[in-house]
C-alpha cells in the first residue's frame, strides 16, 4: 500500500474542517487576503470601511512585534472614519460573546502565497475575523515532526514580516505528520521545547490529525483558547499557550464556581483541589484561573493564599508577569486589611498617596489572611465581608492547610469557595497527626478536581526525569570487633551521621564531582541537609576547603533560627564576615573567665552573611527584618541566574522555588514521601537540550523511601480517607488507658518515687497514650472532661511530670549509648543509581512478584503501568511488559528469580518478533540477525544498502524506494521495543 502523501493529508484535512463549522475560502495572493480581512472585519463589526479607512486599518495592524500585535488583536482598533467620526473595530471577541451568529467568523484556506524574502506557500491556514490566527504545517507519514518545526522556523524569517505582517499576528502554530500533531504558541524565538501534545481530560494523548482536529480544532474550542488560554507574558514579552492538563483543570474550577448553588443555611459551597505535579507549571494554572473568576459578577473578591512571605513576593512577581498591575503583593496585615475591604491606603512617609479601590484579586499569605480575621482590631469592619461571596485559591496546599488557620478562615468566611492547588496530595498514606486525627487533602477541600500526576508529566515532557545515585556506606575498622549489621538502615544513629570524619568526606566528594554533575557549572546545585547544626558544620568545611585552595565555588546559605534554642556553636576560624569582637561583646554575660565564645545559631548566620556580602558587595544582615527578607530574596534570584553555585539548605526552597538552571541536589537528610517528591522536584525544570534529567545524589539509605514516594505519587487512585474513631468509643478507650495509669501511679506524687527506669519508662509510655486520646477528643466541640474519670487539673500535673521524665530517659539513653565510631567507617562509593528504565520496572516487578495482598497486587500493577506509560524509552515495551504481569508473573513460584524469568521471556518475544519481521518483509533471517548483532556492538542503524542486501531477492529500484523506508522504519521500532533502555 502506498503512502498517504501530504496533499492528500492537507485535503483531507480540509474536508473534516469544512463539517466542523469553517468556510474555506480560496486565497492564492497577497490582494486575495487584504480583500478577505476587509470583508470579515466588516461583517463582525456591523460596518462598511472605504479604501481609505481600511488603508488606516492596515496602517494600524502593521505596527508592533509579534508580542505587541498579540496585544493589538485582544484590544479595539481605533478608526478615523471619512466623516469626521470615529469606530472602535473589534479584532477577536472572547469566549463569553462567542455564542453570537454575527461575532467570530471562522474561516479555513490552502496554499496562501506570501511574497517576502522568498515566496512562501503556507499549508493550511484558520482565520479567525479574517486575521490568520492559527497555522498549521504538515509533513508526510514517515517523516520527522521536527521538520514541519522547522519550516515554521524558516518561513518566520522569510515571510511573516511581509504583507503588512498580517501572519506575525498568528497565534497558534500547528504541526503535523498525520500520526503525531503538537500545538504552540508564536514567539519571536521559538524552541521545540516548547511543543506540546493535545489530550482528553484524563491525560490521554490525542496524537493522529484527525482526532487532534475534531478536539483541537473546533471554532468554540480555538475561540476559548485564543481569547482565554494563550497568556501575554509581560516581563519576557513572550505569549504562552496553556497545555491540556491546564486548561481542563481551569475549565474544572471556574465551572465549580459558576455552577454552583447558593447554599441552604448551614451549608457551604462546593470546593476542590487540583493535583498536578511539581513542576508542570502550577503557577500560570492558578493565575489563569484566578483571573478569569475575578471577571465573574457573581464573585465578591478572589484571594490567592501562599504559606511564606517569600512565596508572596515571588507570586505576585509572576502574577504580574502574566498580566502587568492585575495584583498587589500586601506587604502587611494592614495593607490586606486594606484591599480585602477596598479602603484607600495612607501612604507611608515618602510615597505617593494610593487611589487604587477594588482591588478585586488580591495575593497575601496565611499568616496575614489569619490575622486580618482573627484579630480583635480587624473584626469589626471584617464583618462586612463575613456573608461576601470570596474564592479562595490556595497554593501548595499539601503543606499550609492543616492547622487551625483554615479552620479560622472557613469559620469567618461563610459564603467562601475554596481550591487548593498541590503537585504532592496529603493522603491517607502520608497524612501528619494533628492532635492525634490524621486529615487528608480532600477531607479539607473535597474532591481532586483535576489530575496530572509525575508519571503523566514525564511522558509528556513536560519535567525531566530522575537519576537517583546512592553513595556511601559504612565498612568495619581495621581490628574492630564490634558485631553491628553495617548493612540494615539502624546504623544510621545520628553520632554517625554528624561525625566530623563522614562530612568532611562527602564535602570532599562534592566538590570532586561538582563540575561533572552540573556540565562544568552550566548549572547549579543544592545541598540539603538534616538540621541547622550540620548546615553550620557543612558551610565551614567548604570556607576551610576554599581558603586552603581547594575550591572556588560559590557557596550560599539560609535558614530559620530559633529565639530560645539550645544549641550553642564555637566561634570558628571561618566566619569569614562576622566581627569577632562584636560577638564577644555581645555573648559577654554567657562567659566565664577564660571560656570560649558560644554563639546562637543567628551569629553564625550572621557570618555567613558577611561572607555573602563580601562575595556580592551588598550589606544584608539578619539585624534588620526588612534587610533579612532582602537577603531571602537576593539569594533567590542569584541562584536562579546560576550566581550561586551551591545553596546550603534544611528546609527553606525544598517546595515553591522554580530555578530551571538547577539541575543537582545533594541529599544528607531523611526525606520520605511528599516531602522527597517536593525536594527531588526542584532539579527536573525543563530548560535546554543538555539538561537531561535531575540528578539526585543521596549519602543516606533513602531508596525504599525513594520507591515508596514515587509509587504513592504514581497512583491516580489513592486512598484519601482516613478512619477516625467515634466518640463514645474514645471515651472508653481513655477510660481503659487512665485505669492502666492509676495502677502505675495513683497520684501525681508516685511519679518521684518510681523504683527504678523500667517502672518510669513503663508510667511515660502508659501516659503517651493517655496524652493522644486526650488530644484526639479534644477535636471534637462537645469534649468535656468531666465525661472521664480524670479532672484537667489533674491531667495537666501528669502532663508536666510526663513531660521532664521523658527528656530526662531520652537523655540518659544518649548518654549510655555505646559509640560505634571507633567501630566503623564510612566510604564514599555509588551504591547504586536508578532511573526510570527497564531494570527499575524489574525492581518493582519483583515487589509486585513478592506481595501478598490482591489489592495491593492490583494497585502495584497500576503503578508500573503508569511508570512505563511514563517514559518514551519504555512506552514501545509497554505491551510486553503489561504480557509478562499478566500471563507469566503469577505462574513463578515464591522462591523464583524474576529476573531471570523475565529474560527468558523477553529473548523469547525478541525471537518471536525477529522471525515475523523478516518473513513479512521477506528478509533473509540469518543476515537479519547480523544486523542485530552489528547494532548491539556499535550502537549504529543499518544503512537502506545494508537492508537491501539482507533481502531475499534483489528488489527493484522502484521497490528500493517503496520497501526499504519501511523496513527501516520497522527495524528501529524492534531496536526501540527489545534493545534500547536497557
Amino acid at each position: 500500500m502506498a503512502y498517504q502523501t501530504e496533499q492528500q493529508l492537507e485535503d483531507n484535512l480540509i474536508t473534516q474542517l469544512s463539517t466542523q463549522g469553517f468556510e474555506v475560502v480560496s486565497l492564492p495572493d497577497n490582494a486575495a487576503l487584504l480583500a478577505n480581512l476587509k470583508k470579515q472585519l466588516e461583517k463582525v463589526n456591523g460596518i462598511e470601511l472605504s479604501d481609505t479607512e481600511f488603508t488606516q486599518v492596515l496602517g494600524k495592524l502593521e505596527k508592533g512585534n509579534i508580542f505587541g500585535k498579540a496585544k493589538t488583536l485582544r484590544d479595539q482598533l481605533d478608526v478615523s472614519l471619512d466623516n469626521g467620526e470615529s469606530c472602535h473595530l473589534t479584532l477577536l471577541f472572547d469566549a463569553s460573546e462567542a455564542s453570537s451568529p454575527n461575532r467570530n467568523r471562522f474561516q479555513v484556506a490552502q496554499q496562501i502565497t506570501v511574497k517576502g524574502v522568498y515566496t512562501n506557500r503556507y499549508d493550511v491556514t484558520i482565520l479567525v475575523n479574517g486575521l490568520p490566527l492559527v497555522q498549521i504545517e504538515l509533513k508526510r507519514r514517515g517523516l520527522e515532526l521536527k521538520q514541519a518545526f522547522n519550516q515554521v522556523k524558516r518561513y518566520q524569517k522569510h515571510s511573516y514580516h511581509a504583507n503588512h505582517a498580517l501572519f506575525n499576528y498568528v497565534q497558534l502554530f500547528v504541526i503535523t505528520n498525520g500520526v503525531n500533531t503538537q500545538y504552540f504558541a508564536n514567539n519571536s524565538e521559538l524552541s521545540a521545547k516548547q511543543t506540546f501534545d493535545w489530550a482528553d481530560v484524563k491525560n490521554h494523548r490525542i496524537a493522529k490529525l484527525p482526532e487532534f482536529a475534531h478536539a483541537f480544532l473546533q471554532p468554540s474550542h480555538l475561540t476559548a483558547m485564543l481569547s482565554k488560554y494563550i497568556v501575554l507574558n509581560e516581563t519576557q514579552k513572550c505569549l504562552m499557550v496553556l497545555r491540556p492538563y491546564q486548561f481542563y483543570a481551569v475549565e474544572a474550577i471556574v465551572k465549580q464556581v459558576q455552577e454552583a448553588d447558593e447554599p441552604q443555611e448551614g451549608e457551604r459551597y462546593d470546593n476542590g483541589y487540583i493535583w498536578h505535579t511539581t513542576g508542570s507549571g502550577k503557577t500560570l494554572t492558578s493565575f489563569k484561573a484566578a483571573q478569569i473568576i475575578t471577571s465573574l459578577s457573581e464573585v465578591d473578591k478572589v484571594v490567592f493564599v501562599v504559606d511564606r512571605k517569600d512565596l508572596d513576593y515571588q507570586t505576585a512577581l509572576e502574577f504580574n508577569a502574566f498580566s502587568k498591575g492585575c495584583v498587589d503583593s500586601t506587604d502587611n496585615t494592614k495593607m490586606l486589611f486594606h484591599q480585602l475591604l477596598d479602603k484607600p491606603v495612607k501612604p507611608r512617609k515618602g510615597q505617593k498617596e494610593n487611589l487604587k479601590r477594588n482591588t478585586k484579586l488580591v495575593v497575601t499569605t496565611l499568616q496575614k489572611l489569619n490575622n486580618v480575621v482573627t484579630k480583635k482590631r480587624y473584626l469589626e469592619e471584617m464583618a462586612a465581608l463575613r456573608d461576601k461571596r470570596v474564592v479562595f485559591i490556595f497554593d501548595e496546599c499539601h503543606r499550609s492547610q492543616f492547622g487551625d488557620t483554615h479552620q479560622n478562615i472557613t469559620q469567618f468566611f461563610k459564603a467562601a469557595q475554596l481550591f487548593g492547588f498541590t503537585g504532592t496530595p496529603i493522603f491517607a498514606k502520608n497524612a501528619i497527626a494533628k492532635n492525634s486525627i490524621k486529615k487528608t487533602t480532600k477531607d479539607l477541600f473535597g474532591e481532586c478536581l483535576h489530575t496530572y500526576v509525575i508519571v503523566d508529566a514525564i511522558r509528556d515532557q513536560n519535567v525531566l526525569k530522575f537519576a537517583i545515585e546512592y553513595v556511601g556506606r559504612y565498612q568495619y575498622r581495621d581490628g574492630s570487633n564490634n558485631n553491628l549489621d553495617i548493612e540494615v538502615e539502624d546504623i544510621d544513629t545520628k553520632e554517625l551521621l554528624d561525625s566530623p570524619e563522614r562530612l568532611e568526606k562527602i564535602t570532599d566528594y562534592i566538590i570532586a564531582h561538582h563540575n561533572r554533575k552540573t556540565h562544568s557549572r552550566d548549572y547549579n546545585a543544592m545541598l540539603c541537609v538534616s538540621g541547622v547544626p550540620e548546615l553550620i558544620k557543612y558551610y565551614e568545611l567548604f570556607a576551610k576547603k576554599k581558603a586552603e585552595g581547594k575550591h572556588n565555588l560559590r557557596i550560599a546559605t539560609i535558614f530559620s533560627y530559633e529565639a530560645n534554642e539550645e544549641e550553642e556553636y564555637e566561634l570558628g576560624g571561618c566566619e569569614l564576615g562576622i566581627d569577632t569582637n562584636e560577638v564577644h561583646e555581645a555573648s559577654a554575660k554567657y562567659l566565664n573567665a577564660g571560656q570560649a565564645a558560644k554563639l546562637h545559631s543567628r551569629d553564625k548566620l550572621e557570618g555567613f552573611i558577611g561572607d555573602y556580602n563580601k562575595m556580592f558587595g551588598s550589606s544584608y544582615t539578619t539585624k534588620d527584618s526588612k534587610l533579612f527578607y532582602d537577603y531571602y530574596k537576593n539569594i533567590a534570584k542569584r541562584v536562579k541566574a546560576k550566581e550561586v553555585d551551591i545553596l546550603l539548605v534544611v528546609n527553606m526552597f525544598l517546595t515553591g522555588f522554580d530555578a530551571p538552571k538547577l539541575n543537582t541536589l545533594y541529599v544528607d537528610k531523611n526525606l520520605k514521601l511528599h516531602g522527597l517528591i517536593q525536594a527531588f522536584s526542584r532539579t527536573n525544570r525543563l530548560l535546554d537540550e543538555t539538561k537531561s534529567h535531575g540528578n539526585i545524589v543521596c549519602f543516606r539509605n533513602l531508596k525504599k523511601a525513594a520507591d515508596e514516594a514515587f509509587t504513592l505519587f504514581s497512583n491516580k487512585q489513592p486512598k484519601e480517607e482516613v478512619e477516625t474513631p467515634l466518640y463514645n468509643e474514645l471515651i472508653a478507650d481513655f477510660d481503659k488507658a487512665h485505669t492502666a495509669l492509676m495502677a502505675i501511679t495513683p497520684t501525681v506524687d508516685d511519679v518521684d518515687t518510681l523504683p527504678d527506669e523500667e517502672a518510669q519508662k513503663l508510667f511515660v509510655l502508659q501516659f503517651r497514650k493517655l496524652l493522644q486520646l486526650k488530644n484526639m477528643l479534644s477535636n471534637f466541640a462537645d469534649f468535656d472532661m468531666a465525661e472521664t474519670g480524670m479532672d484537667e487539673q489533674t491531667f495537666q500535673d501528669f502532663t508536666s511530670k510526663y513531660a521532664d521524665l521523658s527528656r530526662q530517659i531520652r537523655e540518659s539513653s544518649i548518654k549510655e549509648k555505646v559509640s560505634v565510631l571507633d567501630d566503623v567507617d564510612f566510604e564514599l562509593e555509588l551504591l547504586h543509581r536508578d532511573e526510570v528504565n527497564v531494570s527499575y520496572i524489574l525492581h518493582l516487578l519483583r515487589e509486585l512478584h513478592e506481595e501478598d495482598s490482591d489489592d495491593e497486587k492490583a494497585k502495584k500493577r497500576q503503578v508500573i503501568a503508569n511508570l512505563v506509560a511514563s517514559d518514551p524509552t519504555l512506552l514501545s515495551k509497554k505491551a510486553l511488559i503489561e504480557k509478562f504481569m499478566t500471563e507469566h508473573l503469577d505462574g513463578i513460584p515464591m522462591e523464583g528469580d524474576v529476573e531471570e524469568e523475565f529474560e527468558f521471556f523477553w529473548e523469547k518475544e525478541k525471537r518471536i518478533a525477529l522471525e515475523t519481521l523478516a518473513k513479512e518483509q521477506q528478509l533473509n533471517q540469518e543476515r537479519l540477525m547480523k544486523l542485530v548483532v552489528r547494532y548491539e556492538l556499535s550502537d549504529e542503524m543499518p544503512l537502506r544498502e545494508d537492508f537491501a542486501e539482507a533481502l531475499e531477492t534483489k528488489p527493484t529500484i522502484l521497490q528500493r524506494r517503496r520497501v526499504l523506508p519501511v523496513i527501516s522504519d520497522k527495524f528501529k521500532r524492534f531496536v526501540d521495543t527489545f534493545m534500547s533502555g536497557f
